[in-house]
């Protein structure tokens, strides 16, 4: 899979979106302080903005992006919150969701590493679609390691659970209560751009 190797900040700047949309609280950049003083942006440059945003914010790759476009409009209802209610669905997103990881790229990379399990099977694909009623929980031979039993006792960090997911704080383990309505996504997307991107 590609790997976006960007820094943070600075591709948080160029796209207009906060490093806490990716769990990231410190970053900050100071290169560049007037680059937000550009001319006007074209229709095509705003609408392929949304874009890239969306495939950075979840770390997807062009030809997988265009997948879910493909599948979100042969869906019933919009195919802007279609798409967006999918990659949230993502079981690397909802592994950051449900604080198990810092980050998405953080929580990609403990998917991919089989630390976790959906159902009580181990999944491996951060694309996994996640459904209603599956239950994500970190793997057994995992549970022992530094990184998740931080996760645990007094000093755990808080953890904002989006409404359609539920987590046992005592267990290292999370339910899938609802599929995600787009009210539930909280970042700034406007995907009827996007929509009108693909559409043309």
């Amino acid at each position: 899979m590609a790997k976006n190797t960007q820094p943070i900040a600075k591709r948080c700047r160029a796209l207009g979106i906060s490093p806490a949309v990716m769990g990231y609280s410190k970053k900050t950049t100071t290169r560049n302080p007037g680059g937000q003083m550009r001319k006007k942006k074209s229709e095509y440059a705003l609408q392929l903005a949304e874009k890239q945003k969306v495939k950075f914010i979840y770390g997807i790759a062009e030809k997988q992006f265009h997948t879910y476009y493909e599948k979100a409009s042969r869906m019933a209802g919009r195919t802007g919150d279609n798409l967006l209610i999918m990659v949230e669905r993502r079981l690397d997103n909802v592994v950051f969701r449900m604080g198990f990881a810092a980050t998405r790229r953080d929580a990609r990379q403990l998917v991919s590493h089989a630390h976790f399990t959906v159902n009580g099977k181990k999944v491996n694909i951060p694309s996994y679609l996640v459904k209603a009623g599956d239950v994500v929980e970190v793997a057994e031979g995992s549970r022992a390691s530094v990184k998740f039993s931080k996760l645990l006792g007094e000093d755990a960090p808080v953890v904002l659970l989006p409404q359609w997911l539920d987590r046992d704080k005592a267990a290292l383990k999370g339910t899938v209560t609802r599929l995600p309505a787009r009210e539930d996504i909280d970042v700034p997307i406007a995907e009827h751009l996007i929509v009108e991107l693909y559409s043309k």
